[in-house]
Order: structure tokens, then C-alpha cells, then sequence
């Protein structure tokens, strides 16, 4: 019996080595997972249960979570209205637009390889508010109820513009990041010009919309989104294998058999839908979809942003900022955006300066 050799016996047993776990629920469909990442995953799935279950229980009113679970179970309970309609919708709202927004900022950093970027640095918060602003000022829009659709709308056009001006003969990270900017700006001069112009009461509804909150919404918001989500889920499957090889340099990835322009612009369309629904269903968020990935990619150690857990971390932040907005100055409420805003900056001016040095 021939002994394997010395060289093969050492790589095969290397610590260096991801330990890593192989899916193929079908024949021509495989996903490599690495056992840190699905720790982590269960970990943080773990936490948003917990911050899920104290945000239904802590509020201007205590309740106890037997008696927020006999409440979810249609027992008869003193609490059914703050429950039932206050509170848990306003919880899965949170939790779906967190992840949207953390799957949003992993699709748009893996495209332009930038930590520093996300859905609001291409323009798609502004593109939201931009609309908004421009239908309440000529009248489109007359009820609250139709501002997501021109949320929605207003930020997959102005994406759809980035894209457009930034593309030479293929599409440049760093370019699409400064035209994303530009725009930007742009369009933030278009919402400061209605609001300074306009009538009392349209202004303070656009201004409440801008900071971003997820006071008074519900179900209203949260079944469209997660319909958006489920339809995302091939999507996000593809986007699973393509950002692999995206990863790399664009030749490395184009000699692996990737279309890398093809795949870029999957992946930011993606990215950009994704961001468009969850700001049309609270307002523009900032800096969850900036943090969120990177958390997560810290907390797996991979070499790729990893989708799941961005999307955990971005629900787990949001949820949690909304609970410590709701019961931080009561009675009064903070907007969650403000509050993400607040944390956000100084993790910025942080991820600015650990670049800056290395």
C-alpha cells in the first residue's frame, strides 16, 4: 500500500483552510458555505429574535413577552391594539427594510469593491426624495398612500441615470461612484429648493418623510416589500455565485467565465430595487446599508461580502435602533433615520481613517 506523500498529507489537514460545507439541491445548482458564516448567520438570527421579542414587550406600556405571545396567539388580552397593530407590524416592517437595505449595500460595495459606498451614494435616496418632492409640488400626488410607488420609481430612475452617465465603453467602479455623487448632490439642491418654497404643512410632511421613520407604518408597507424580497430570491441565489469572481480583478474574473459588465449591472440593478422598495416603504434610511455588510464581513472573516448575513446585520441594526428611538426620551419619538444617521457618522469618519492608514 502506497503512503501518501508528506506535501498532500500537510495541505490536506491545513488550519489555514476554511472549513467550508457544499450544497446541490439540484443537479446544475451548487452553493459553497462556510461553517463560520452559517455560525454567524444563527447567531445573528438569534439576536433579531431577541431584539424582535424586547421591542414587542418595552414600549410606554410593559408587557411581558407570555403575555405579547398569548396576544400574537388571538387569546383575549387587555393588549391587542398596542400588540397586534402598533407594535409588531411596525417590528417586521423594521426587520424587512433592514435587511433590504443590508442586501442592498452588500450588491452595491461587491460591484464597486468600495466599503464606502452604498445604495445613497448612487443617488437612490435622493432619486426617492427628489420624486416625492417634485409630485407633492405639482400635484400627482395628493394621498400619503401613493408616496412609496413615487419613492420607488424616483430611485430606480435616478440609478438608472448614474448608469447611464458613468458608462465608457463599460462601466468603471470609481466612476460610477463619483457620477452617483454628482447626482446626488444634484437632486438633494432639487428637495432644499421645495422645502424652502413651500407651504408649512407640506414641508413638515416632507421633512418627516426625509429623516426616515418607521412611526405609523405597518402592514400597509410591509406586504409589498416582502413581495419584492421573494421575487429577489433568484436573484439573490445568482448574485450568491456571481459575486465570487467579482470579487477579483476584472481579467482574473472575465478569464473564470464571468461577463463581468453583464454581471455589475445585474448585481446593481439588484441592489438598486432592493434599495428603492425599503425607502418607499420608511423614507430614506442612511448608513444602514453602509455599515451593515461590513459588519457582517468582519463577523465571518470571508474574502466576499456575504448576503445572508449582511441582511441579518442590516435587520438586527434597524430593529434595534428602533427600539432604543421609540424608548430612549418617552414619550417622544426619535426617527430611526436620525438615530442610524447619529451612529453611522462617527463609523464613517472611522472606516475614513483606517484606509487613510493603511
Amino acid at each position: 500500500m502506497q503512503r501518501p506523500a508528506r506535501g498532500a498529507g500537510n495541505c490536506a489537514i491545513s488550519p489555514h483552510r476554511p472549513a467550508v460545507v457544499v450544497l446541490r439541491p439540484h443537479p446544475r445548482l451548487s452553493l459553497v458555505l462556510q461553517k463560520r458564516s452559517i455560525l454567524v448567520a444563527l447567531a445573528l438570527l438569534a439576536l433579531l429574535a431577541v431584539a424582535m421579542t424586547a421591542s414587542a414587550c418595552l414600549g410606554q406600556t410593559y408587557i411581558s413577552p407570555a403575555g405579547v405571545w398569548r396576544t400574537l396567539r388571538g387569546e383575549q388580552t387587555p393588549y391587542g391594539l398596542v400588540v397586534n397593530e402598533l407594535r409588531v407590524p411596525r417590528i417586521v416592517l423594521g426587520a424587512l427594510v433592514g435587511g433590504s437595505l443590508g442586501l442592498a449595500g452588500a450588491l452595491v460595495q461587491t460591484v464597486t469593491r468600495n466599503p464606502l459606498a452604498s445604495p445613497d451614494i448612487i443617488g437612490v435616496g435622493h432619486g426617492a426624495a427628489a420624486a416625492t418632492v417634485l409630485a407633492l409640488a405639482t400635484g400627482a400626488v395628493a394621498s400619503p398612500a401613493a408616496m412609496p410607488v413615487v419613492a420607488v420609481g424616483g430611485g430606480l430612475t435616478a440609478a438608472a441615470l448614474v448608469y447611464a452617465l458613468a458608462w465608457r465603453h463599460g462601466m468603471q467602479p470609481s466612476r460610477f461612484v463619483l457620477t452617483g455623487v454628482g447626482i446626488g448632490v444634484a437632486l438633494s439642491a432639487v428637495v432644499q429648493l421645495y422645502l424652502t418654497d413651500s407651504e408649512l404643512d407640506a414641508a413638515e410632511q416632507v421633512k418627516l418623510w426625509l429623516t426616515g421613520s418607521l412611526n405609523g407604518r405597518g402592514w400597509e408597507q410591509a406586504g409589498p416589500l416582502a413581495v419584492v424580497l421573494l421575487l429577489a430570491l433568484p436573484g439573490l441565489v445568482w448574485a450568491s455565485r456571481a459575486a465570487r469572481p467579482l470579487g477579483l480583478d476584472p481579467d482574473t474574473a472575465a478569464a473564470l467565465g464571468l461577463r463581468v459588465d453583464r454581471a455589475r449591472l445585474g448585481l446593481t440593478a439588484l441592489g438598486v430595487v432592493l434599495a428603492a422598495a425599503a425607502t418607499g416603504a420608511a423614507g430614506p434610511i442612511g448608513f444602514v446599508a453602509l455599515t451593515a455588510p461590513q459588519l457582517a464581513r468582519r463577523l465571518t472573516r470571508t474574502s466576499q461580502l456575504p448576503l445572508v448575513c449582511s441582511a441579518l446585520t442590516g435587520a438586527l441594526v434597524l430593529v434595534t435602533a428602533d427600539l432604543v428611538a421609540r424608548t430612549l426620551v418617552p414619550p417622544l419619538e426619535i426617527p430611526v433615520g436620525a438615530l442610524t444617521s447619529l451612529v453611522g457618522g462617527p463609523y464613517l469618519l472611522w472606516l475614513l481613517g483606517r484606509r487613510q492608514r493603511r
